[in-house]
């Protein structure tokens, strides 16, 4: 008997309100990492495919501008309800994509929810200013206006929460939005471009493509695309925003991170344990905003490495679609064997493997699982603490004081996320005055910004002047026009060739 191919569903594009084939003949495998299998294969688009998908996108965009904020704000609430009422559906894809616990992504749906929410009082975010009588009989005032076609590119460890970060904003603000989402994980932006229609996002103003770096690089040079937003590595981050800039765009480039979480001696113990543990070992360690390093001054170090070696001991590592599991696979096998090479570099560079996660029996599954690894006494200059290791590896670096905790801080080139474990207000303000980075946790491991704020980092992680969703995200996905009006009697008009001084012209106005 011959042998039986199991058949995969395919994933296309999303272009003009409508699944749309690839014509290029080249697929990706979607795999899911619990199991090694592969689920499904993904289209990826040629050049002339996302020409297209952009031709859409400008041709919605002149009647979607026009379209009334209110009824503008009407979709949007119809988007949020729709996103809620599929959540469950949504988290699991996330699942089975991406290899998340249920609970994880159950909760990488709601973040992405609140920036729906946010996006509804558009009508109020797009409020300009207004000032009467600047000058006898003249009225200055500024609108915010959309920029066009906007793009956005997306990571694999968020594929429902970062799309919703862009297209929310982008959208509510009247642009027209192409998406690429990561190949690795493309069933989620879907169903959520099919919610936006049945929302009632008219056809052609949120379109995907699937693919890799064809479909990437054509959106960086495309002349109708105006704005790119994209979420990944430092080094991608940093070609996306020279490429997309010299081809005159407008970008938010967000990069990668080396979070360290600073735990004074006066810190409460356990909650400083729980944290480190929850921060770095949630979601496999594949977040940007996940602590990678614990500093531990003076005398805490030996009772909180005892402590955070007896949580990880409990963990249970599993497919994330079993009962009880707190942490899932990571995204690939070769992503899996490149964080898991890190603990042999951690041993040879001097530093103390006090928990092994390649020696945990999760690593015998099928999938691509790493168990939570712990690494001590390591050391600035090695590559356990100067790389971005973006897995399940926690490092702890011991120091002396408070100013040593700060220097490593701010000297890494990195500046995402940052986070203080203290019962001393006076060190936590300090610690967030001082520190050279985006977003600062008090006693909070992952400090992400609530949706009315803006995402983002300094230094090597983030390449662009403005942060992402909130309103930053507005004012990035909108361009400022401010108008001065007069309505003069006619007989009153003269030539004058000097340059409009508002001074001068109350004092004649006076005389």
């Amino acid at each position: 008997m011959g042998t039986t191919t199991a058949v995969v569903a395919t994933v296309n594009h999303w272009i003009g309100g409508k699944h749309v084939a690839t014509e290029s003949g080249r697929v990706g495998a979607v795999h899911n990492p619990a199991t090694g299998e592969v689920i499904a294969e993904v289209g990826f688009a040629t050049a002339e495919e996302v020409d297209r998908a952009v031709a859409t996108a400008k041709a919605a965009f002149a009647e979607w501008r026009a379209t009334p904020l209110s009824r503008r704000a009407e979709v949007m609430f119809r988007f949020r309800e729709l996103i809620a009422k599929n959540r469950e559906k949504i988290a699991e894809i996330l699942t089975r994509e991406n290899g998340k616990t249920t609970a994880d992504a159950l909760g990488e749906v709601a973040r992405g929810l609140e920036n729906v929410e946010f996006a509804c009082g558009i009508p109020n975010l797009l409020k300009g200013g207004y000032t009467e009588q600047a000058s006898k009989g003249v009225d200055v005032y500024q609108i915010r206006q959309p920029l066009g076609v906007v793009a956005g590119i997306t990571p694999f460890n968020f594929p429902a929460m970062v799309p919703l970060w862009m297209i929310s904003n982008a959208i509510a603000c009247g642009n027209a939005f192409v998406l690429k989402p990561s190949e690795k994980v493309p069933g989620a932006s879907v169903l959520i471009a099919e919610l936006a229609k049945e929302a009632g996002v008219p056809d052609g103003v949120l379109n995907l493509v699937q693919g890799d770096k064809v479909a990437v690089d054509r959106l960086l040079e495309h002349p109708d695309v105006k704005a790119v937003s994209f979420v990944g590595s430092t080094p991608v981050a940093k070609q996306i925003y020279e490429t997309a800039t010299r081809n005159g765009k407008r970008v938010q480039a967000l990069g990668g991170a080396k979070n360290h979480m600073v735990v004074l001696p006066d810190a409460e113990l356990a909650m400083a344990a729980d944290a480190a543990v929850s921060a770095a070992y949630g979601a496999a360690g594949e977040r940007c905003m996940a602590i990678s390093v614990v500093v531990a001054v003076g005398d805490v170090a030996d009772p909180l490495v005892a402590a955070i070696r007896e949580r990880i001991a409990r963990i249970k590592v599993g497919p994330g679609s079993e009962p009880g599991i707190e942490m899932g696979p990571l995204i690939t096998r070769e992503h899996r064997d490149r964080v898991a090479s890190y603990l042999d570099k951690a041993a040879s560079d001097g530093a103390t493997v006090v928990v092994d996660g390649r020696t945990d029996g999760a690593t015998s599954r099928d999938g691509f699982f790493l168990a939570p690894s712990l690494v001590d006494h390591v050391k600035p200059g090695t590559a356990c603490y100067d790389h971005e290791i973006f897995g399940p590896v926690l490092s702890v670096v011991r120091v002396d004081t408070y100013v040593e905790a700060l220097k490593l801080v701010n000297e890494n080139p990195y500046g995402n996320g940052t986070a203080i474990f203290t019962q001393n207000g006076g060190a936590a303000r300090q610690f967030q005055f001082d520190a050279e980075v985006g977003m600062v946790g008090v006693n909070v491991p992952i400090p992400v910004p609530v949706a009315y704020y803006s995402f983002g980092g300094w230094k090597s992680s983030l390449f662009g002047d403005l942060h992402m969703y909130g309103p930053e995200g507005v004012l990035f996905y909108t361009r400022g026009k401010v108008v001065t009006s007069r309505w003069p009697d006619p007989g009153a008009s003269k030539v004058d060739l000097g340059f409009p001084r508002t001074r001068d012209l109350e004092l004649e106005n006076r005389d």
